[in-house]
């Protein structure tokens, strides 16, 4: 901090009046163009606590001065009276007077006094001042590298913020979905705290972020809430696991029934098959198993394993690059993830990932992989999620289950799929 002597002119003597000073000599030094000057301060005004008067006054100051004037040794000084800048702006006097001293305080302007106040100035034959006092820019020369890194640091920090709120969206959006899933089995559980829990994170989250900061404090929270909620519902899942294979005996066969219940109930067929069926009665049908009696839920033919295998051989020629160009979104959001996509297997682990945060259940996504095999049900919902994301399908669910009835006829052709978007991309870029 400069020590308070007494300054040029008339005006009392200040801290921000003497490092405005202060600022101007250095400026008089450096060779900025007025245009760097001016976008580097206006990209940063805001944050170093200046009002949009403060500009319009700057930018008005700034029309008055020449090219010349931002060259080495020179200092911009401009001696506008008072009137004209009124009839410029449209400020009164003392708001005039309150947006100058705004500007001297934070260190862009300096106040060059003549000894009776009054602002004048000369210039020579070439163009250049001579001699003039009045409003002195020379601190904008000054401080243009300065303003530029803080507004790159400023940029970082947005980037931060934004990937840090992508990364709570995407831990808020799979807390939930295992959640709902949770309570939707009916598994015991801890399930009521952690909803708890859940809601206490969610009225913790901002309108507005106070930095980065916050949003890291609340990303980890989120994380380890995700991590119990993970580990509560494997644990769960699994010891219900393990209750079904002590009720059904290993051969497949039901344990008798109880005297008491009723003995007209029909027969539940133990099957490896995806569909649970409640009759043995099958239908063959161009090569496709179907099951007579399937659940409502759960119509879906069963693809025999070779038609897959022939399936995944004709699509050899999607490639993994033509996917993650394909599917912009779904790559945004698996670098939000921290997943690096490299090769089918990352591709099929960042679709199970984003599978629940747009409301494809397990019991779907499943019913794909098996149905289309994991690279195949990979690609398939890296379709469905871009065009969830571009608001063209509003049922995921519904809409991979679609593909599964086309895939069954022999009509789903998802290499035709993914290249006639990428054709589309491509024209509109």
């Amino acid at each position: 901090m400069s020590k308070i002597g007494r300054p040029s002119g008339w005006r009392k003597a200040t801290h921000h009046l003497l490092d405005a000073e202060h600022l101007a000599g250095m400026g008089e030094g450096s060779a900025v163009p007025k245009s760097r000057a001016f976008v580097a301060v206006k990209r940063v005004g805001a944050h170093i606590g200046l009002k949009a008067g403060d500009l319009l006054l700057l930018d008005t100051l700034g029309a008055f001065t020449q090219p010349q004037d931002w060259e080495s040794g020179c200092r911009p000084i401009v001696w506008p009276s008072n009137a004209l800048l009124m009839d410029h702006t449209g400020f009164s006097l003392s708001a005039l007077k309150r947006h100058a001293r705004r500007l001297a305080d934070h260190g862009v302007i300096s106040f060059r006094d003549s000894a009776n106040g009054k602002r004048w100035g000369h210039r020579n034959a070439h163009g250049y001042i001579s001699e003039a006092y009045g409003f002195d820019l020379s601190p904008l020369a000054a401080r243009a590298v300065e303003f530029e890194n803080l507004y790159a640091g400023l940029q970082a920090e947005r980037a931060l913020c934004q990937r840090l709120k992508r990364q709570i969206t995407v831990a808020r959006r799979m807390i939930r979905a295992r959640l709902m899933d949770a309570l939707a089995d009916s598994l015991r559980g801890p399930w009521d705290q952690l909803v708890s829990m859940f809601d206490m994170l969610l009225a913790k989250l901002p309108r507005r972020p106070k930095g980065s900061g916050q949003l890291q404090q609340l990303l980890a929270a989120f994380d380890a809430l995700q991590t119990d909620v993970e580990t509560a519902y494997c644990e769960i899942s699994k010891s219900a696991d393990q209750d079904e294979d002590t009720v059904l005996e290993p051969t497949g066969i039901a344990p008798e029934m109880a005297p008491k219940e009723a003995e007209n109930e029909p027969h539940i067929l133990t099957t490896n098959k995806l569909n649970p069926v409640t009759c043995s009665q099958t239908v063959e049908a161009n090569g496709i198993t179907e099951y007579a009696n399937t659940t409502a839920q759960n119509r879906l033919p069963v693809i025999p394993k070779e038609s897959i295998s022939a399936k995944q051989r004709s699509d050899q020629k999607l490639t993994l690059k033509t996917v993650m160009k394909t599917c912009p979104e779904f790559s945004t959001w698996a670098q939000t993830l921290g997943s690096k996509v490299t090769d089918w297997g990352d591709l099929h682990r960042v679709a199970g990932q984003l599978a629940p945060m747009i409301g494809v259940s397990k019991q779907t996504w499943h019913l794909a992989e098996d149905h289309l095999g994991k690279d195949m049900a990979a690609c398939s919902f890296a379709l469905i999620f871009e065009k969830h994301s571009k608001g063209e399908v509003t049922s995921p669910t519904g809409y991979l289950r679609g593909m599964l009835r086309k895939a069954a006829a022999g009509e789903l052709h998802i290499d035709r799929s993914f290249y006639g978007r990428l054709s589309g991309l491509e024209r509109v870029s």
